[in-house]
């Protein structure tokens, strides 16, 4: 009687604790004031508007970005989130490959959705390239206007500015602070 009882209040507390949130509150509250849950999900599927595959040109290298949508997704943690995951493939002008992440497992990437900002235009993923010494990884901000659905530009700006490795000549796999603009395929 004493376990049933046990088990009983376990499936009560884990029913009262597990908490599911939408991403528009977790874009609202503010780091450590943010409400306690296992689960953020995209209830009014503001994440549809980017998946997909969407390509652009910039300084004679071709972009080519496809993002899909993964429900209840999470990491290590236990809370899951629905988010992107993309994939990144990179072509100079000569038509040589220069970055491809196509091949790599959902849960072993390094470019995956984060949250919003607090006005909701612009999504947060989080990028790590091939030389995470030489500040390759940090956030592309992805945004798409009402008025042009099938464009969206993406900023990529590095998340640290120490450098551990000789980084001569190095230059990010996704250029920092440069506007890539991108057209849905």
């Amino acid at each position: 009687m004493k376990n049933i009882l046990n088990i009983i209040g376990l499936i009560l507390s884990t029913y009262f604790t597990a908490q599911t949130v939408s991403l528009e509150t977790m874009a609202q509250c503010i780091p450590g004031s943010c409400p306690t849950t296992t689960y953020v999900k995209d209830v009014n599927n503001l994440l549809d508007k980017y998946v997909g595959t969407w390509k652009g040109s910039l300084n004679g290298k071709n972009y080519e970005f496809n993002f899909i949508k993964r429900e209840n997704f999470g990491f290590e943690d236990n809370l899951k989130r629905d988010r992107l995951i993309g994939r990144l493939k990179i072509t100079n002008s000569n038509g040589i490959v220069e970055y491809d992440n196509f091949a790599k497992q959902d849960n072993k990437l390094d470019f995956y959705g984060m949250n919003f900002q607090k006005d909701l235009k612009v999504y947060l993923v989080y990028f790590s390239g091939g030389k995470i010494d030489c500040i390759d990884s940090g956030y592309t901000y992805l945004r798409i206007k009402p008025e042009t659905p099938n464009n969206m530009s993406i900023l990529f700006l590095p998340d640290t500015d120490i450098v551990t490795q000789d980084c001569t000549n190095f230059k990010t796999t996704i250029p920092t602070e440069k506007l890539i603009n991108l057209i849905r395929q």
